[in-house]
């Protein structure tokens, strides 16, 4: 079966998970079944997809669709039978409890057509045991959906014992055919990917406020601020809900022993009935303030900890062979919403430091989740989780036409946000993407994904303690970067798409041409934080726009549409959102038709010329003199004269 042959899904579940999958599923334009077992639930899921889709409708995000077209490929039923009848696939989202999605596939296997693939949307359990209750084993796998759906961009496709690979392909394209990131999982291992770090990540959180080490504020704090990471672990276990972490910790614990054992503050608050914010309170209170984490409250002994606990799980990870370092990382800061990936992390942390963290808290605790995994033992000695530390896995670099290279900022869950690693990456890539194809003659610059070119810095790590001298240097580092994008001796043609604001609309200042989405917005926010544009904007801004429009765009530190920055003449084109892209890769491919050299001396005219005129003509009189006599103006004059277009070598 093709995914093309997938034209009916079923989703069994009304709940959060369930409506959420039914609608990116006939948003994608697949005819749905939404079933649930009682008549009330599936009307309150198909409410919940109507209020949903409006709200995209009014913000733009349908395209040509209307919330109408979506809702009617949405059929709600409670007969099960009528539900999977003719189905290509049928999406298992029922409440995550072996005894009830057990009777579920039990019956579903009589009913659905022998090829429908089954796919459950458990997080932690078993696909192979959930496929042993059908006929079909190999025609069932996991798709782990992360909530919401509509916003989440990770699934995770996990493979049973007995999956067909055929199946795996089938899901994983389904996966991308409704705009998600799909990551597989090769074994079925309890909690899979994500679950397997987050959820021993809070446990760990809880034993640390029972053993005394932190108490709650402080290990958020740490989590949060110090780490990094976008909550703090007791603020994330209530918005996910403290009675469903323990479930899964329980589950852990069950089959993986003893090392899983739930913290004793874990279940102490779900024995209380507060399981966080669906409840009103858990470990904070949201009736009133909600949650306050004090950014200074951070213990060391806890960051140390929680990353070292992190870096233990990855590797047990690889070493079952359930996953790759590449694919942990990019599921946890997809599926997670991390800046960084475990893995990455601990190199940062030193690999060889958190074994010894891991290593004193097993002599002082003795308990089993402190037990140093073989395999890290193995990575720290081969240097790292990734050893090279010339790797690109912030950026992507590809060569979308001929004579021209692209650098994308790959951080879209993070809006594309720049940090020190980011702008070491960028520097190395700008020399990466010329060595990947000597010919290239225009740099393409992008963000990934819709919402964002760049949003800015992440301000807690890139001003974070610094002292004044230590954040002269962190100023430095961006300039000198964007120093280097701007001056190479090819055209830099940036296609903005989403928010490009902070850094990222001053990286996008060392572009030589911007190629703005209707939705791009623009804007220096520095000022509402006691800052300045620290990375060039005070300068390129006046540079580009005149000095009167950067002081605006500056002072107020308000945002600017596309437009307005078009007619500010910062932005040279406005095109229709999904149109950037191809748009801008257009005018760099015209580009590439242009006589190299002469871009290039033009390009350094034009700077000498910024602040003394008198340079600048002195070096436009030197470079045109070096122009006559070149192999590309005589190829220019003789097209020319020919009626031809030229073709230039660069020479």
């Amino acid at each position: 079966m093709a995914t093309r042959d997938i034209s009916t899904v079923t989703v069994l579940g009304a709940g959060s998970m369930g409506h959420g999958i039914a609608e990116v599923s006939a948003i994608a334009g697949y005819e749905v079944r939404l079933r649930d077992i009682e008549q009330e639930m599936v009307d309150n899921g198909y409410e919940q997809i109507t209020w949903s889709v409006e709200k995209l409708a009014e913000k733009g995000y349908l395209g040509d669709q209307t919330p109408e077209d979506i809702l009617e490929r949405i059929e709600p039923l409670v007969d099960i039978e009528s539900a999977v009848a003719g189905s290509d696939l049928v999406i298992e989202a029922v409440p995550e409890r072996m005894d009830i999605k057990r009777d579920v596939y039990e019956q579903i296997d009589e009913l659905a057509p022998s090829e429908a693939i089954f796919a459950s949307n458990t997080s932690s359990l078993s696909i192979s045991e959930l496929a042993a209750h059908t006929n079909r084993p190999e025609q069932v796998c996991g798709l782990h959906f992360f909530n919401p759906p509509v916003r989440m961009e990770l699934v995770e496709v996990i493979s049973g014992d007995k999956t067909a690979p055929d199946v795996l392909d089938v899901a994983t394209e389904f996966v991308e055919t409704i705009d998600k990131t799909p990551i597989r999982v090769s074994k079925d291992s309890p909690g899979f990917v994500v679950n397997r770090i987050l959820v021993p990540l809070i446990n760990e959180a809880t034993w640390l406020v029972s053993d005394g080490v932190a108490d709650i504020q402080s290990v958020d704090a740490s989590a949060k601020f110090d780490i990094g990471l976008p909550m703090g672990c007791f603020e994330l276990a209530d918005q996910i809900g403290v009675d469903v972490i323990l479930d899964v910790v329980d589950h852990l614990h069950d089959v993986l022993g003893e090392a899983y054992e739930p913290g004793p503050r874990l279940v102490e608050q779900v024995d209380s009935g507060e399981f966080g914010k669906k409840t009103g309170s858990g470990f904070y209170e949201y009736e009133a303030d909600g949650v306050t984490i004090p950014p200074d409250a951070g213990s060391q002994e806890a960051e140390n900890r929680l990353v070292a606990v992190m870096a233990n799980e990855a590797a047990k990870l690889i070493a079952n062979d359930v996953s790759t370092v590449e694919t942990i990382d990019k599921a946890v800061t997809l599926g997670g919403g991390f800046p960084k990936g475990p893995a990455m992390l601990a190199d940062e942390y030193k690999v060889k430091e958190l074994i010894e963290t891991l290593e004193e808290a097993h002599e002082e605790s003795g308990h089993p989740r402190y037990e140093v995994s073989q395999q890290l033992r193995e990575i720290v000695s081969s240097g790292g989780f990734y050893g090279d530390s010339d790797r690109l896995d912030l950026l992507e670099i590809d060569y979308p036409a001929e004579h021209v290279g692209r650098i994308t900022i790959d951080r879209p869950t993070q809006l594309n946000t720049l940090n020190l690693a980011v702008l070491d990456q960028l520097d190395r890539a700008i020399d990466t993407v010329f060595e990947g194809d000597e010919n290239v003659r225009v740099l393409l610059l992008t963000g990934r994904g819709d919402r964002a070119f760049s949003a800015g810095a992440e301000v807690h790590s890139v001003v974070g303690d610094e002292s004044p001298v230590e954040s002269i240097e962190v100023s430095r580092k961006g300039q000198q970067v964007f120093e280097k994008l701007e001056t190479t001796s090819v055209p830099v043609v940036a296609a903005i798409n989403g928010f490009c604001l902070g850094g990222g609309m001053e990286l996008s200042m060392a572009a030589d041409v911007r190629i703005a989405s209707e939705k791009a917005r623009f804007g220096l926010p520095e000022h509402t934080l006691g800052l300045l544009p620290g990375w060039g904007g005070t300068q390129r801004l006046q540079w580009l726009i005149g000095e009167s429009r950067a002081k605006e765009i500056i002072f107020t530190a308000e945002q600017f549409d596309a437009e307005t920055m078009r007619e500010y003449g910062f932005v040279v084109e406005v095109v229709e959102d999904d149109t950037v892209d191809k748009r801008a890769l257009e005018l760099a491919t015209l580009l590439t038709a242009r006589a190299p050299v002469a871009q290039q001396l033009t390009k350094e005219a034009m700077r000498a010329g910024r602040h003394d005129s008198t340079t600048g003509f002195d070096m436009e009189a030197h470079a045109f003199g070096h122009l006559i006599g070149t192999d590309d103006v005589n190829e220019g004059i003789a097209a020319f004269s020919n009626d031809k277009d030229p073709e230039f070598k660069g020479e």
